[in-house]
Formats: C-alpha cells, structure tokens, sequence
C-alpha cells in the first residue's frame, strides 16, 4: 500500500552499470572471450571490474591497451558487443540494498529512473530481463538523445519523461561524469563509491553532495525527516 510522499525529492535517477545494477560480470565476461579466442589470457576480474565503467572503450583499454585511435578497436568493439548481446543477464544482478531501496521509495509514491550511457541495444533488453521496464519512470540511454553524459541533456530529458522537476530530484552515479551531468541538470548529486568508480579520480574529490558505500545509505538522503 503506498503512502504520500514524505520526501523533499520529487524523483531518484539512477546510472544503471556501477550504481543501480552489478553488471561487470558479464560485461567482463564479454571481454575475457575476446582475448581467450585470440588464445590469450583472460584479466583477472578484479583487474578489469573498474574499467566497466567506461564501457566497452575501458574494458578494451584494460583488455588490450588499446584506446578509440587504434586501428583494431573498431572491430575488436562491434565483437564485444556480439558477445555480450548474447550473454547481457547471466551473472548481472542489482546491488545488494538496491530492490529494497527502490521498494520503499516506491511505497512512498517517489518514482525513479535510470539514465546511461550504454546504448539502447543493450540497455532496453537488459532492463526487461531484469523485470524493472515496468518499475521505472523513464530510462534513457547513452545515444537515445544528441548526447551522452557528462552532458546534461539525457538526466533533462529522463525527468522530462517522468515529468519530475529536476531541481526537486536526486542522480546517483559511480563515475566523475555521473556528478558533473547531474550538476548540469540542477539535481542534487550522489556519488556511489560502491561501484566501478573506474576514472583516476577518487569519488571525494568529484564534488557530490553525497558520497555513499551502500545503496541503502541513500535512504537518509531521500527522507532527511526520517526518525
């Protein structure tokens, strides 16, 4: 049974790989298969776990050494994209806390959504499997509008679907662009030092105005009034 909404926030957005859901299994999987059939050997996943954050350009950076300028990344990309396309929700899960979190915000009437920058290739699918595409208000991906994050143009739009105000909601994110985009946006800005956390910047030095180890911690955020 839903309540009022008790909180000063309006809606939650979430990045989804790092913050809402621990996908780098398969997306570290997916990398692996490309150095095991060239006969090489697979990164330890602890190695390539921060790299998820960036996506495929980071995991092939971590993988291979190689960035978007080398002659083989373009190949080496669209093949890592077929093999996690066929393997997207096989170790992935939400966060330890997450399905709690989301559950009593949705008992008190707070909706929210997820914004990346994985594209909706992957994203849609994904978000189906793992049954939230009925649960969030809005998802928005990395190529569904002109711009990517750290723009703020995608977390602009997600609250324009959810029909949120933005200056009345929450981003939370697990990399440096994820607070510069939702600084942009006019939200208040939370930084998930649970997650991949992959650029060289420690998640204290990205200018939050939360930082946070465990998805439940957020509940604090969202009802400051809570006794």
């Amino acid at each position: 049974m839903s309540t009022k909404n008790s909180s000063p926030y309006h809606g939650v957005f979430f990045d989804l790989d790092g913050t809402l859901a621990d996908t780098a299994p398969d997306l570290v999987a997916a990398t692996n298969q490309l150095l095991i059939d060239r006969n090489l050997a697979p990164k330890p996943y602890e190695f390539l776990r921060p790299h998820a954050s960036a996506g495929a350009r980071g995991l092939l950076e971590g993988a291979f050494g190689i960035t978007p300028d080398h002659a083989d990344f373009i190949d080496l990309r669209d093949e890592f994209y077929l093999n996690y396309e066929k393997a997207l929700l096989v170790d992935s899960k939400l966060f330890d806390g997450m399905d709690d979190l989301l559950e009593q915000m949705e008992a008190a009437n707070i909706p929210w959504g997820i914004v990346t920058n994985k594209s909706e290739r992957f994203t849609n699918p994904l978000v189906k499997l793992m049954g939230l595409h009925h649960r969030s208000a809005s998802t928005v991906s990395g190529d569904t509008t002109p711009h990517a994050k750290p723009h703020p143009e995608p977390i602009l739009h997600a609250a324009r679907i959810a029909n949120i105000d933005p200056t009345k909601s929450i981003y939370v994110g697990d990399d440096i662009r994820d607070v510069l985009a939702g600084k942009a946006a006019g939200m208040l800005t939370v930084a998930a030092a649970y997650g991949y956390c992959g650029c060289k910047e420690a998640p204290e030095t990205w200018g939050a105005d939360h930082l946070i180890h465990h998805p439940l911690e957020l509940l604090e955020i969202i009802f400051p009034n809570r006794g």
